[in-house]
């Protein structure tokens, strides 16, 4: 309890940061029940995000029981640090490589879609564009001055901003309309933006690998309340009807 305490809390100084972009978030319509969408969210997190970011509050083998993954599947083809099916998923990188080459470690993505929302991690994902001005080529719009790569980037192809210039009180000003890829990625636009989604709906069942499960057993004990409500009227009844 106190390691996710302290990651809720070391995630909050980032929170801040990108509270001023004024982005208009899009909607993340991701299905905890999709277990084919986590398995390839799954795969993408570990191919793309896992040699930095970790999610160290959850194991491999809960991980590949949670989603319907083999665990001999899970170690041959998801694990690539040489860690054991039932140790926690920690990033490859360490954390002094890591401040030497990025200034800071990267964070724990365990509680992300959490503490942020699943709609800003799916915009987020989708908000990278060119920006020669940046130690990594790249900015983005709902997380301005970003720290990290485009690490999807082969995936997208090299997205560029859309601008649009028109004259306020006589001087020209360049609006943002958008972001577009150059369609030099491996996917089309609809297929990133799926995998982005299945990457989303990863990281939401890892922030509460039991939500499902608390939401039926809420059903249960809704109903057990209601049932045990009309006992309880029913017995008041039957204890004050002979009182004067």
């Amino acid at each position: 309890m106190k390691r996710i305490i302290f990651a809720v809390l070391a995630l909050l100084p980032g929170l801040a940061m990108a509270a001023g972009a004024s982005v208009q978030l899009d909607k993340a319509d991701y299905d905890l029940s999709d277990k084919a969408s986590l398995q390839r969210g799954a795969t993408t997190f570990m191919n793309y995000c896992a040699g930095c970011h970790s999610t160290q509050y959850q194991r491999y083998n809960r991980v590949a029981e949670d989603l319907g993954i083999p665990e001999d599947l899970m170690r041959d083809n998801l694990i690539f640090n040489g860690a054991k099916v039932g140790d926690l998923m920690k990033s490859s990188i360490s954390e002094k490589d890591a401040a030497r080459w990025f200034g800071a470690s990267p964070p724990d993505l365990t509680l992300v879609a959490r503490v942020r929302g699943a709609d800003w991690v799916y915009t987020y994902l989708r908000s990278f564009y060119v920006d020669p001005t940046r130690p990594f080529g790249v900015n983005n719009l709902v997380f301005p001055s970003v720290g990290m790569p485009h690490v999807l980037e082969p995936l997208q192809g090299t997205p560029r901003l859309e601008q649009e210039t028109r004259l306020v009180d006589g001087q020209e000003v360049h609006e943002t309309i958008g972001i577009k890829s150059d369609g030099n990625g491996e996917m089309t636009n609809e297929e990133y933006d799926q995998t982005v989604l299945d990457l989303v709906n990863f990281l939401v069942y890892s922030a509460e690998p039991v939500k499902l499960e608390r939401e039926r057993m809420g059903f249960w004990v809704l109903g057990f309340i209601a049932i045990f409500f009309i006992f309880t009227v029913l017995l008041k009844k039957e204890f004050w009807r002979d009182v004067h």
